[in-house]
């Protein structure tokens, strides 16, 4: 994909915005919290949006942008940044649909592809990440899910938690264990019907509007076309999804620390206090100021990240963790000042700085931990310190 003019990028973005407001907000405004808004995934199939995730399908055109232009990390961090600011159940019914199908994309055979991939652009299916697991979440790579050989394909045995989406979708794209091999190299991944013989689940209660749950798998059956790649590489699937999604994290995070931004700036302005507007303090005009400053500095280092992993850039691990922690990070403090600065009537149910209050602290630990994009990050710190070394001569 070629890169996109500044001015095409604010275009786009506006445009999201707006049919956001007019569109999506509605449908928001009618959903149930904690189940699947298929009204709401509908119509970001309609609007093109969930197309967009997706390379070699083909968006209706949007103003602003060639249909013909295929998805990429910055694209997808302009979406869910620009749908942040509006909604975030929005966004994270976009965000979803992408991360349950991106393994599909990437490691799918073309069958596999043609069968979920239209049906997710659309609307019609929903899709579900099913790695995490009891004793598997920072440790990914700790998957105990069993996948036991059975004829020319597996079962299924054990158990996934805390899966957005789970247990309504209607395919999940699951890792599990297919030998003893340590670590990451015995894992592969599949596609896995949700109606398939043996699968179960549970809604979890969380502090989120989207749905969150536990997956059942009894002996479930699974076919070897069902294969998602190569046996025992499914851990690189797993991976190559989220540092695709690492960035756009961020972008999500920067959508709510912007939304969190200009709620607080509107009500300094209006809101007297002591005989003058409360814009006119230092006290509230200076952590604004700091607010904006950190915004656009992750804002920057998130479309940064998302630019070199368009680019193929070597250092993809790195600066994803990087964008994802600083973005996600800057949006809790953001959140917290406009609170501090709204005071009281921001706690209220149904204020959109309480709704953000409970939707920011997720982010800084789903698809990697703050502590864990600092381990990824300072690994690569020493990774290419011992390239310097060895190419200096340096034992």
């Amino acid at each position: 994909m070629g890169r996109t003019s500044e001015a095409e990028q604010q275009t786009f973005a506006a445009e999201v915005r707006e049919r956001a407001t007019q569109v999506l907000l509605p449908l928001v405004q009618a959903g149930t919290d904690g189940q699947v808004n298929r009204d709401l995934v509908k119509a970001l199939g309609d609007l093109g949006y969930l197309a967009r995730l997706f390379p070699g399908v083909e968006p209706p055109r949007v103003t602003g942008r060639p249909a013909s232009v295929e998805t990429s990390s910055v694209e997808l961090c302009l979406l869910r940044e620009s749908l942040a600011r509006v909604s975030t159940e929005a966004e994270t019914a976009l965000a979803l649909q992408g991360l349950g199908t991106y393994p599909v994309l990437q490691a799918g055979s073309r069958e596999q592809r043609d069968r979920w991939v239209p049906a997710v652009a659309t609307g019609e299916a929903v899709a579900g990440f099913a790695l995490t697991e009891p004793d598997a979440g920072s440790d990914a790579a700790n998957v105990r899910l069993a996948a036991e050989a059975d004829g020319d394909g597996w079962r299924l045995s054990g158990e996934k938690l805390w899966i957005s989406n789970a247990p309504e979708a209607d395919f999940y794209s699951v890792f599990a264990r297919t030998s003893d091999a340590p670590g990451a190299r015995g894992v592969s991944a599949f596609v896995v019907p949700a109606d398939r013989p043996g699968l179960g689940g549970e809604h979890l209660d969380m502090v989120s509007p989207h749905p969150i749950g536990r997956l059942t798998f009894d002996g479930v059956p699974v076919r070897r076309d069902e294969l998602l790649g190569e046996q025992e590489h499914g851990f690189r699937v797993a991976m190559r999804t989220l540092d695709l999604f690492r960035p756009s994290v961020g972008a999500f995070a920067v959508g709510m620390a912007r939304a969190a931004l200009d709620v607080a700036v509107e009500h300094a302005c209006g809101r007297h206090a002591f005989g003058a507007p409360l814009k006119d303090m230092q006290a509230v005009s200076h952590p604004l100021a700091e607010m904006a400053t950190r915004i656009e500095a992750a804002r920057l280092l998130v479309y940064s990240a998302a630019h070199a992993y368009d680019d193929g850039e070597p250092d993809i691990a790195a600066r994803s963790a990087m964008a994802k922690m600083l973005a996600t990070e800057t949006a809790q403090f953001a959140v917290d000042s406009a609170i501090q600065i709204h005071g009281a009537r921001a706690l209220q149910r149904g204020h959109l700085l309480e709704h953000l209050y409970r939707e920011v602290r997720a982010p800084r630990i789903y698809e990697g931990a703050t502590e864990v994009q600092r381990s990824i990050i300072a690994k690569e710190l020493y990774r290419t310190r011992g390239h310097r070394s060895t190419a200096a001569g340096v034992a």
